[in-house]
């Protein structure tokens, strides 16, 4: 079943979606990466490949609900760092979640359109989570070519595993939690639409990069750094 990656549409990558559910759905989302340690692997990235620097500029591409930023702003805190922070998203209802679930003193800027679009700003990092397997091969290829022009310092890759065990326990859990339904039904088919290790080489090889490491972390992500 879980030979070939899925193509499929995910609900809610669908415009039409509703304002409100696409919310409740997003907020669902943030508990998932809680309960399943999913901001770990990127944090561990920022703290390996920042080392003893004092500030940094980051840019998460495809942040939704904005946890994974008011993460790195937490931990930058923790530790004395000073941090710039951006995130964008195509999905101009993303900003607005985004916005409502973050603190106005946080260092964090949201905007909405393309990263493409952010050509030539040049951060230090740039980070993604669970965005790289609601990519097209084509779209991918080009989304690592722009993160190795345009990070100073390193990026990251934090996705998932396309793995039997999580496929048929993820639905069990999803449903242990109360999640919405969408993130129950999207949530598994991520995991369909994800990679597994020996699929990123050659993805890796066609936007020109070395120097890369693919990674398998607990539980099920699959991801993909590079520190410069």
């Amino acid at each position: 079943m879980l030979e070939q990656r899925s193509e499929a549409e995910e609900i809610m990558d669908d415009p039409a979606l509703d304002a409100d559910v696409y919310a409740a759905v997003l907020n669902d989302l943030a508990k998932v990466n809680t309960v399943t340690l999913a901001r770990r692997p990127t944090l561990r990235f920022l703290e390996k490949a920042l080392g003893r620097a004092t500030e940094f500029s980051l840019l998460d591409v495809g942040f939704g609900d904005g946890d994974m930023l008011r993460a790195i702003a937490k931990w930058a805190r923790e530790r004395g760092k000073t941090a710039r922070l951006v995130g964008i998203d195509l999905n101009s209802r993303s900003e607005t979640v985004a916005r409502k679930s973050t603190r106005a003193d946080e260092p964090i800027e949201y905007r909405t359109g393309d990263y493409a679009e952010l050509a030539g700003d040049r951060f230090d990092f740039i980070v993604s989570s669970l965005v790289a397997h609601h990519m097209t091969h084509e779209q991918l290829v080009a989304f690592l070519r722009f993160m190795e022009s345009e990070a100073a310092k390193g990026w990251f890759v934090n996705d998932l595993h396309r793995h039997g065990f999580a496929y048929m326990g993820y639905p069990v859990l999803a449903r242990l939690f109360g999640w919405h339904e969408i993130v129950r039904r999207d949530g598994h088919l991520s995991i369909a639409r994800s990679y597994r290790p020996h699929e990123w080489p050659p993805l890796l090889d066609e936007a020109g990069i070395e120097g890369a490491e693919v990674k398998r972390v607990f539980p099920f992500r699959l991801c993909v750094e590079r520190i410069k």
